[in-house]
């Protein structure tokens, strides 16, 4: 039995028999992100020593009987946009290389508070800016299905190690797909919750009203477990919701029996691979089988989706990243040059010329330009009015259907190198996912099949704000009925490379 590759609710039962010890599974995990990270490259931050502490002090309260949430002694992984409290938060970009968060992350207090172990934080694209993992300031995540593959963005990290057993489960980030995206990629399941269900208090800001934290996990109930825990009220986040919380569990009931799944028809227009579009086609005949009520239904704003994400996305990035300046933390420059213009925005000129990627810096420019005089009611108001358009939309379609389906991709994972430079290539690869940040929508990717070069292929459901429940219920009895979510990479720990087949 290899402890790294068992779930958390699997694990859980374990540690309340007094079969492991938190030690033992701990152990597990740090002895598999030593044999595989090097190539995988999941983490950007390990904490060895610190988490066979924690472990140890685990061990203690079990021992007397103290046992108490079903997350206690458990490694789970943080992406590295979260902040934890005297733990480097990088957001994988050199203009945060040094910086230790003074506080930690609401969601990171809430597992402190539960008893789960921190194992390290995770690789991902620059402050949350892409859908590969390549725009990092520490290499690409490689994805563990085939290491020549890109395991997805902005959440690669995280995804990548659940999915190669260097944690049990990992909290990502998303902002247009950047936990689903890469959970499809990586044959894991990942959740976005609705907008304002999880604080993003400690969350680096990228697009604020669009981004939102959320778990990746083995299955749906590691999921259900997750969510129980990090969402609710936090007053120290203004957009967070005050909505009671269920108990997410009581939702995995494997019985969809006169559900009505809609399938919007624009998602599977050109563009879609024929190997995902079969998988989903497969899928869909599956859901049927369980008694599902599947029909087409249209999303006509859809098109629009990716222009109003990269005109809105980039403004409130442009002004979230205007704090990284070289004065309060974080990188400064060692430039001496001198200008005229003085040597103070020379300074800032130098760091965020110096400490910011390129496609930090083209996201920044976009945004500068879109909110710029003249440009603002042509670009920003307008991609805002659409906005409206593409809710709309949703809301009418959940008036007839209890969730919506899609597949998560248009492709299976591409290979590294293959889009980096040809940013619009890239921009589409979230073409599936965006919508339901811009309608601030729950949505889910799971596994729901493979291609010929046994790589992963994710399925997305859709529901209406606050109906999680029926997410995972759908997923739950997908799930039950298939055997995707249990099949694992196979990496021999020989080869430097995996197969090239793709």
């Amino acid at each position: 039995m290899n402890l790294n590759e068992l779930t958390g609710h699997e694990i859980n039962k374990l540690l309340a028999r007094k079969e492991v010890s938190a030690i033992e599974v701990t152990e597990a995990v740090l002895k598999r992100i030593g044999k595989m990270d090097d190539r995988i490259n999941a983490y950007v931050t390990v904490r060895s020593e610190e988490a066979l502490r924690e472990a140890e002090e685990i061990d203690k309260k079990i021992q007397r009987g103290e046992m108490g949430s079903p997350l206690m002694g458990i490694p789970i992984a943080i992406k590295d946009n979260i902040c934890t409290r005297g733990v480097k938060t990088t957001c994988s970009s050199k203009i945060l290389h040094n910086f230790q968060p003074p506080y930690d992350a609401t969601v990171v207090a809430k597992l402190r508070k539960a008893g789960v172990i921190f194992i390290g934080k995770t690789n991902m694209d620059e402050f949350a800016m892409g859908s590969s993992t390549e725009n990092s300031a520490f290499g690409s995540t490689h994805n563990p299905w085939n290491l020549n593959a890109v395991p997805g963005g902005s959440s690669g990290g995280s995804a990548a190690a659940v999915a190669a057993g260097e944690t049990i489960f990992a909290l990502g980030s998303d902002t247009g797909g950047s936990i689903r995206q890469p959970a499809g990629f990586c044959g894991v399941t990942g959740m976005k919750p609705t907008y304002g269900l999880v604080s993003r208090y400690g969350l680096v800001a990228f697009a604020s009203s669009l981004d939102q934290i959320g778990p990746i996990t083995r299955d749906i109930r590691d999921t259900a477990i997750l969510m129980n825990l990090i969402c609710g009220h936090d007053p120290k986040d203004s957009t967070s919701l005050n909505v009671p919380v269920p108990d997410y569990t009581q939702a995995l009931v494997n019985d969809i029996k006169g559900l009505k799944i809609g399938i919007p028809k624009e998602y599977f227009g050109e563009g879609i691979e024929l190997e995902v579009r079969e998988a989903i086609e497969k899928a869909i005949e599956a859901l049927k089988k369980l008694g599902a009520n599947v029909k087409e239904t249209s999303l006509p704003h859809t098109e629009y989706g990716v222009a109003i994400y990269y005109l809105i996305a980039t403004a409130e990035a442009s002004s979230n990243l205007a704090r990284y300046d070289g004065v309060r933390y974080g990188y400064r420059t060692k430039s001496e040059r001198r200008k005229a213009k003085g040597e103070m925005v020379q300074m800032y000129e130098d760091t965020r010329r110096e400490g910011f990627g390129d496609e930090v810096k083209r996201r920044i420019m976009l945004g500068t330009y879109g909110l710029s005089a003249g440009y603002y009611d042509a670009y920003y108001l307008k991609a805002q009015k659409v906005r409206t358009l593409v809710r709309e939309d949703f809301d009418k379609a959940f008036k007839d259907f209890h969730c919506l389906l899609t597949p998560t991709s248009s492709t299976p994972p591409f290979r590294i190198g293959e889009k980096i430079d040809d940013p619009l290539k890239m921009y589409l690869s979230d073409i599936f996912t965006i919508s339901a940040n811009l309608a601030g929508l729950p949505a889910i990717s799971i596994p729901c099949g493979f291609t010929k070069g046994g790589l992963p292929i994710g399925l997305q459901l859709m529901a209406k704000p606050l109906n999680e429940e029926m997410l995972l219920r759908v997923a739950y009895t997908f799930e039950q009925n298939t055997d995707h979510h249990l099949r694992k990479p196979v990496l021999d720990a020989d080869k430097k490379i995996a197969t090239d087949d793709h």
